[in-house]
């Protein structure tokens, strides 16, 4: 049975879950002692976090994707720089898309 929920109602109920689930780890994180081994699992969850999200994308994606991930991994490599990164893929998408 499919429950019908109108969008302002949908979009409320999304940011409580969204809220609980930050707060939710504030709270968890009081009771976990930040030892060695916890500050490697934060530091790394990140990175799996951005590989969950663009692996499909490179894996389906057409050509303009797969060069925009690509000058996003070189830009990192030669910049070290997150916001760098992004914004070179962002951009690069863009203009493939534009001319191919």
């Amino acid at each position: 049975m499919a429950l019908s929920v109108d969008v302002p109602t949908g979009l409320l109920i999304m940011a409580l879950v969204t809220y609980a689930t930050r707060i939710g780890g504030f709270l968890i994180m009081v009771w976990i002692p930040l030892s060695p081994r916890v500050e490697r699992f934060l530091d790394a969850l990140s990175g799996s976090v951005m590989v969950a999200l663009v692996l499909p994308m490179a894996l389906s994606g057409d050509l303009a994707i797969k060069l925009a991930i690509a000058i996003a991994a070189v830009t990192m490599l030669i910049t070290r720089n997150v916001v760098a990164a992004i914004s070179a893929s962002l951009l690069a998408a863009f203009l493939l898309r534009s001319l191919l």
